[in-house]
This record gives C-alpha cells, structure tokens and sequence, in this order.
C-alpha cells in the first residue's frame, strides 16, 4: 500500500510514474496517478494509469523475468511507433523508458484507446450476427492492412531476418518443446517432422505481428478493429504465419475448461474458408500453402501448452485451470496431423 493509503498494483509505483511523467513530458498528467493491472494479458505486464482526466496505458515485463529478448519494450515501442502513420490501427506512443531505477524494469507509455477485446463467443453472441461477422471479416482486413506495409518505408528494414525465417521458427518451437519435455506426447515428433519436411517457400517478407487473433485487437462501437494489441512477438517475416494463426483459432472448437479462447460458434462467425478468401482478395497473396502454416500453429500452440503444463507439474503456475492445460495438448497435435493430411 502506498503512503497515501492507495493500493497499487504489483510492479508499477504511481508516484515514481508520475515524476518521471512530469520530467520527460512536462503538462501531460494535471493530478496523481491512479493505476491498475489490466487482465488478460499473456506475457507483459499491461496496466491502466489515469489523473482523472486523462488516461494511458503501460506495458512492462513480467516481474522476476529473466528473458529480456522475450520480452523487449524497445521493440515493442519500436513497432508501434512506427506503425502510426500507417494505415494500421495501434496506439499513440507516448515515451519508452529504459531507466530501470523508475519502475523496476523498462516500460513504455501509450494512449488509452476505447474499445472492446471479443474473448468469447458469448461476447459475440450479445452483439448478433450481422456485427459479428462484420468484427471477424474486419480483422482478416487489418491483417491485410498489417501486411501491406512497406517494411523500407516505415524504418522496420532491421527488424527481423526473414531469409531461413521459417526454418528457424521450427527449430526454435522445437527447442521450447525440448525444454519441457517430461511424459509422452504421441504424435508430436511425427508432426514436427513432417512440418519440417514440407517447408512451403515463403512470400515477400512483411511486418508480422506474431499473435494474430482477435482478443488482440480492440473493436469500436461501429465494430470496426480501433487498436491492434500485444505485438511482443512481431518481427519481419512471412506473413502467412499470421494467417495461419488466425485460421487455427478461428476453426478451433471451444473445449470446457480451456484457456483457449475461441469465438467461431457464435451466430454468424465467418467460417475459416470464408477469412481466408477475405484475405486472399485483399492481399493478393497466395493462400495454398496455408494448411501448413496453420499446422504449425497448431504444433507451436501444443508448445507453448505443453510448457505450462510442465510449469505446473513443477508447482510453478498459479491460478485456477492449470491442472487441465495438459489433457489439451493431444487435441492441438491430432489437429496439426490432421491439418497437414487435409493439405
């Protein structure tokens, strides 16, 4: 608690906040901050700061990390910044701080844009199907945005290495599964092989978000996409990573008791084929290689699942839910072999 009787949130002090605020952008905050920890969020900390007035948002790193690479504000600002001026919607940017003496850790500060994270299809369902294909169709037409952007032209040329850029990403994901790997997973190396066996040639490199989906956007009331969120793991690379991310989510089935959120059985959600060809037709790209790359969303999710399945054997997770994370792991590997069969 603070000495004012306030109850901050863990991680960010508003009072060290506020006078660094006060020194880099003399006039922004009129009063005392008032912050809270935003939900929801994956990996970085996200946090909600107001004076009563006006009101922004913060991003940090997870407290105790140790991965700074994974979890680089200087990139995320980078990317943010520099998407602005596009036709791409994300947040001003306000000011990055890399002084870890102010927060504990370095952080970025952005505008508060209002709208709404779609997370479930209850959520879709309450808007009715006419909005909610309008919100789905909406996002497959930010990504073609997202991916139209000149690289060159909006100073990312070095941001990331696309050549071997799918190459790399298998080895990586097959590493994270290395890392955590303590019972048996069938069918797991097989798809792994396979994806490894059948690398599609990729297009011309793009600004990829990385976590493509839609609790990553933020939505207006006219239903159209008013921020795009998270993009910790953006990079140059092959757009169509991206897609096949948004088609894995899109097509998977809500599972009780998943994490997972998943939105398609709402009442007038597009099917997948039907986000694909909107992407298609925006972006001119050929999509005939996507079963591929939406397999290895599949075998990258069973990764990531997987980890925290083992964190939690560890009794390293915290929180309700985590006993159940690792019956879902078969089910992404059995849709990944599956997806890749179909293609």
């Amino acid at each position: 608690m603070s000495p004012t009787g306030r109850t901050d949130p863990p991680g960010l002090d508003p009072d060290r906040l506020r006078a660094h605020l006060e020194r880099e952008r003399p006039g922004l905050v009129r009063g005392p901050l008032v912050a809270e920890l935003i939900e929801g969020g994956r990996s970085n900390l996200t946090y909600s700061v107001t004076d009563g007035t006006g009101r922004w948002v913060v991003r940090r790193p997870p407290l105790g990390h140790v991965l700074a690479t994974a979890h680089d504000m200087r990139r995320e600002h980078r990317v943010i910044s520099a998407l602005r001026p596009t036709a791409v919607p994300v947040p001003e940017t306000v000011l990055l701080c890399e002084d870890e003496s102010v927060l504990g850790s370095p952080f970025y500060v952005m505008e508060f844009v209002e709208g709404t994270p779609y997370r479930t299809a209850a959520q879709l369902t309450a808007i009715g199907p006419e909005r909610t294909r309008r919100v789905v169709l909406g996002l497959a037409d930010t990504l073609v945005r997202l991916h139209a952007v000149d690289p060159q032209a909006a100073g990312l040329a070095d941001f990331g290495r696309p050549d071997g850029f799918l190459e790399r990403q298998l080895r990586r994901w097959g590493k994270q599964l290395e890392a955590s790997r303590n019972r048996e997973l069938p069918g797991i190396d097989a798809l792994h092989s396979a994806l490894a066996g059948a690398l599609p040639v990729s297009p011309a490199p793009a600004v990829v978000h990385g976590d493509f989906r839609l609790d990553n956007v933020l939505v207006g009331d006219d239903d159209s996409v008013r921020a795009v969120l998270d993009w910790e793991m953006s990079t140059l690379g092959d757009p169509l990573t991206d897609l096949g991310l948004l088609v894995m989510y899109s097509e998977q089935e809500p599972v009780p008791g998943s994490p997972i959120s998943t939105t398609r059985n709402a009442p007038g959600h597009p099917d997948p084929a039907e986000i694909v060809e909107r992407y298609a037709a925006g972006s001119g790209r050929d999509v005939s290689a996507l079963p591929w790359y939406t397999a290895f969303a599949y075998f990258k999710l069973a990764v990531i699942l997987e980890g925290i399945h083992y964190r939690y054997t560890l009794g390293q997770t915290v929180g309700a839910g985590f006993d159940r994370i690792g019956q879902l792991v078969p089910l992404f590997i059995d849709n990944g072999l599956a997806t890749l069969r179909k293609g």
